[in-house]
């Protein structure tokens, strides 16, 4: 990993430095980039959130080697992780790997590892057209993710998404503030549950939506009659000022827990910051930047690296922390003080 980091930081020079800690606070408002909007409060706070909660260790148990595969929409994963949907290499990494390099190391080192992909979307046409063409190539086997456009283009890109084979397909709900697309002509809208229902209805796919981040927001999503949901604030990159996702996260999973399944994104890093996230409620966890290390600095090599760091890391900290599996995992693996 040491190797593959190095690479990705001659790589993305001018656009990631590739900190040791990745926690927003020398790309404030590198946007396009890797950094947070305006003050990068919001990327910050997803790291901050987390690192203040602690785990209780416990090790008098009589096993070690914890199990950390889960089934969720219906897939069953190694580790309970997914390659967040990230795209525009050119103007947010450097462009010094192809848009179809990148999105195929990603997705192709997913899949070998046993877990899955998501890729992004926006604006030239060829973020999606490589995502599209990368998952088709897997047999489906990736979650393309698009943004709340108007009608007649989100509509199309979700014919789109069914061609390509893929069984599970995420909105962006969080870009629905992107005024630089109307700018250019293409822009997105804030959906009502009644229209996020209507859209969900009418294609043979599992819906997740990206961007939940309270409580009353989680039940609407549940009411649309989506598959899943992202508790997330778009790694801190479309609203300033919003709470770290581990702040929200046990109350917003809470909610709707055994209703639909819950993914959290934002700030996860180790092996312990995937452990914290499924105490706190979620299912599983989404994971952006570094996977766009790993893809930049090893393509799928670097990504499988990656993931099996993470793997082993949660091993550890499940043996650490008395966890037998991750169906397990609950609130009595963190330390609250009274």
């Amino acid at each position: 990993m040491k190797e593959i980091r190095e690479k990705a930081r001659e790589l993305m020079k001018g656009y990631c430095r590739v900190c040791p800690v990745c926690n927003g606070k020398l790309c404030v408002d590198e946007v396009p980039g890797m950094g947070g909007i305006g003050t990068a409060g919001s990327f910050q706070s997803n790291i901050n959130s987390l690192a203040e909660i602690k785990l209780n260790m416990r090790v008098i148990h009589d096993f070690n080697d914890p199990q950390t595969s889960i089934t969720i929409l219906g897939r069953k994963l190694d580790i309970p992780v997914l390659a967040a949907p990230i795209g525009g290499v050119s103007f947010n990494m450097g462009g010094k790997v192809s848009e179809e390099d990148y999105i195929n190391a990603v997705l192709a080192g997913c899949y070998e590892s046993g877990t899955l992909g998501c890729t992004g979307d926006g604006v030239p046409e060829f973020i999606y057209e490589a995502a599209f063409s990368a998952i088709t190539s897997l047999q489906g086997n990736g979650i393309p993710f698009i943004k709340p456009w108007e009608d007649e283009e989100l509509f199309k890109k979700l014919e789109l998404v069914v061609a390509t084979g893929a069984k599970i397909v995420g909105i962006d709900i969080d870009a629905a503030g992107l005024i630089t697309l109307k700018k250019m002509g293409r822009p997105v809208s804030a959906k009502s549950a009644t229209k996020l229902q209507e859209i969900i209805k009418r294609f043979p796919l599992k819906f997740v939506l990206k961007g939940i981040m309270t409580p009353d927001a989680a039940r609407l999503a549940v009411d649309t009659g989506a598959s899943a949901i992202v508790i997330s604030n778009h790694g801190g990159r479309v609203l300033d000022h919003t709470p770290g996702v581990a702040a929200i996260l046990e109350e917003t999973a809470g909610a709707v827990k055994g209703q639909i399944a819950i993914l959290a994104d934002g700030g996860v890093r180790t092996g312990g910051d995937i452990l914290k996230m499924i105490a706190l409620g979620a299912d599983a966890v989404m994971i952006g930047r570094p996977f766009s290390v790993a893809a930049m600095g090893g393509l799928k090599e670097g990504v499988i690296k990656y993931i099996e760091t993470l793997k082993t890391e949660l091993k550890q900290t499940m043996v650490l922390t008395g966890c037998k599996n991750i169906e397990s995992a609950d609130s009595s693996l963190l330390y609250l003080p009274r």
